[in-house]
């Protein structure tokens, strides 16, 4: 009996994650939003100036930027792998791990900037925090490039996400069914709840940090932060707290099961969102003064920044054990 339903449910998941109409559509809009900003790099680093403004800095730094764009490229071009991966009966012979941490990825390097650029468009719009830079008389990039390069990055987030979202539910849409209080107490224990707790106290001084930068306070930052501020600046500053707290609170919510009725797919996503935005944004922002383009971070920068990382890291550990425990118990219970 056993051997007859397996191959049957196998058959089945292969055509839910096959290459439906609505999945072929989301899977080509995906790829050709990835052309606008792979050609953009990779004409730079064959030498062309196309959107690059005579004073850039960027035509200081040559050869650590050619090397900062390729890397780029090949960020963006796993894009189209995913994008494959995820809508092809192949993709779920993948083993797990290998699909959910580029997936982890993409999801902290594109949701700040899906939340960030519209938001730093309506602020500009109503003429509220925006700022002239110091240094607007010498743009990094021409203004069009950065519409073209986030509107590419939304469009392949929302894509990407949504194809992530089907192919998950698919194949692994039974680790959040049902509601917080039904949880078994074993699934998470006392460890779990040190660990959302240790994630809460680190997050204190990072999230004390941007919301003092967001509200205009410079302590902290280096020279050229403090002159380049402007609308965007502010606003990724207060999104940086944001995603703080959003992994901070999906990590209790799933340690201490608060939120009894709640989903068990609401502490979930928090938590997935929250810690990959936290250690992807941080982490890029870290490494983005080796090309020489960036400023030098303070202590202070470099302290928030680990800090993000370190709470990102605890809870995607909690969400990665919750889930692990919870497929445990159910081939147990099915054995």
């Amino acid at each position: 009996m056993t051997q007859t339903l397996a191959p049957t449910l196998e058959a089945e998941q292969q055509r839910a994650v096959g290459p439906s109409r609505a999945r072929r559509a989301l899977r080509a809009v995906a790829i050709v939003s990835c052309v606008p900003y792979l050609s953009l790099k990779i004409a730079w680093i064959a030498g062309s100036r196309v959107g690059i403004p005579d004073n850039s800095s960027l035509l200081e730094h040559r050869a650590s930027v050619a090397v900062a764009n390729s890397v780029t490229v090949l960020m963006d071009a796993a894009v189209i792998v995913l994008a494959l991966v995820l809508t092809r009966p192949w993709g779920l012979r993948v083993p797990a791990w290998l699909l959910a941490l580029p997936a982890w990825v993409a999801t902290g390097l594109l949701a700040p900037i899906m939340a960030g650029f519209p938001l730093q468009l309506a602020v500009d719009a109503l003429g509220g925090t925006a700022q002239t830079p110091v240094g607007s008389d010498e743009p990094f990039l021409d203004a069009w490039v950065f519409g073209v390069v986030y509107t590419g990055f939304i469009v392949q987030g929302l894509t990407l996400g949504a194809l992530f979202v089907l192919y998950a539910r698919d194949r692994w849409g039974r680790l959040w069914e049902g509601r917080v209080w039904e949880l078994p107490v074993g699934v998470i224990g006392a460890a779990q709840r040190a660990v959302a707790v240790a994630a809460a106290v680190l997050a204190l001084l990072p999230l004390a940090a941007h919301l003092v930068w967001a509200c205009g306070g410079t302590a902290g930052l280096d020279e050229s932060h403090v002159a380049d501020r402007n609308s965007g600046f502010y606003v990724m500053e207060a999104l940086s707290a944001v995603f703080l707290a959003l992994a901070v609170t999906g990590g209790l919510l799933l340690a201490f099961r608060r939120g009894r009725t709640l989903p068990v797919r609401l502490p979930l996503a928090l938590a997935w969102v929250g810690s990959a935005a936290l250690v992807c944004w941080a982490g890029w922002l870290s490494l983005a003064p080796l090309t020489d383009v960036g400023g030098s971070p303070t202590p202070l920068m470099n302290l928030a920044y680990a800090g993000q990382m370190m709470v990102g890291i605890l809870v995607a550990c909690l969400g990665v054990h919750f889930l692990a425990e919870r497929s445990a118990s159910r081939k147990r219970r099915t054995t």
